[in-house]
């Protein structure tokens, strides 16, 4: 088939004949123009459907990483609690005994009962002040624990103190509990007295600045009179040691124990058990090495040991 256009115009003439291979090669023209169109098409949508597919999948993942650090926020939150529970249990336990104690030194001293209450809250006010809550410290967990332990530590010190105080108020005689006698066990014997000796590990002649008391490891060593603990834990030659301070210029040392059951700064009372006999130090067996100082030079410790006590 064939097919001609004629056009003449201002002696012009124009003749376009289209025959079969022409009419072929059009239709192959629109035919793949038309497939280039389909296809941009396509491209455009699907382009714009993986765009909004990579967006959403982004906003999963943003909201599934908030999820998990809501959960472990919370998981920390709830041990966090849990710890401020246990350190509030703490801290009223500790308000119980300081209100014990402070009950006790009420009553040995005859205190009045509204002036030394540990069980009431004090009394306190003043005038109101406006406070706006945005200008008020956000509190951490970690630095309310901090907060907490703090008051423990403060009440902990109360409570020595007002321990020391009850021992002090229920010793009605200081000068007694302060005046020293009797022996440092509460059974044994006398194994070594005071002078020159035989040194035990060399054979030599040697100043034996104390007495020693044996007796079977384990029993008790006691105070031979009050005082203030300024020395508790090992010492070159006397093995674990404790050193009393009495006042007056007095001293006592009890040396190899096998055990020191007092601290630097505690205050013991005549009698009280403050290590546990043993054979720690330069020592050949259980025993305790007892020493007396007078201003700072050891003295024979038997006079103490045997002298009565005040009445």
């Amino acid at each position: 088939m064939a097919f001609s256009i004629y056009y003449k115009k201002h002696n012009i003439e124009l003749e376009w004949r289209l025959d079969r291979r022409h009419w072929i090669a059009l239709l192959s023209v629109i035919f793949t123009t038309a497939l280039l169109v389909l296809y941009l098409v396509s491209w455009l949508l699907g382009s714009a459907d993986k765009d909004r597919l990579q967006d959403i999948r982004e906003a999963r993942g943003l909201l599934v990483e908030q999820k998990r650090q809501v959960t472990q926020l919370k998981e920390k939150t709830q041990i966090e609690l849990a710890a401020l529970k246990l350190k509030l249990g703490e801290l009223q336990s500790q308000m119980l005994r300081v209100n014990a104690l402070g009950a006790g030194v009420q009553a040995q001293a005859k205190l009045e009962g509204d002036e030394f209450n540990f069980e009431l809250a004090p009394a306190t006010g003043g005038p109101v002040s406006e406070v706006s809550l945005a200008n008020l410290p956000s509190e951490h967990p970690h630095s309310l624990i901090t907060d907490i332990d703090s008051l423990l530590k403060d009440l902990d010190e109360q409570e020595r103190q007002l321990g020391l105080l009850e021992s002090v108020l229920r010793n009605h005689d200081i000068d007694q509990q302060s005046y020293i006698s009797g022996r440092p066990i509460d059974s044994g014997w006398l194994s070594s007295y005071y002078g020159m000796r035989k040194d035990p590990f060399s054979g030599l002649p040697a100043m034996h600045k104390g007495i020693d008391f044996a007796g079977e490891e384990g029993n008790k060593v006691i105070a031979t009179g009050a005082g203030v603990v300024t020395w508790a834990g090992k010492r070159y030659g006397f093995g674990q040691l404790v050193e009393i301070e009495h006042g007056d210029g007095l001293r006592t040392r009890y040396g190899h124990n096998k055990k020191v059951l007092v601290k630097l700064g505690d205050v013991v009372t005549k009698g009280q058990q403050i290590g546990v006999l043993g054979s720690t130090g330069r020592s050949t067996g259980p025993h305790v090495h007892y020493e007396v100082l007078k201003n700072g030079k050891q003295v024979d410790p038997l006079k103490y040991v045997y002298r009565r006590d005040k009445n």
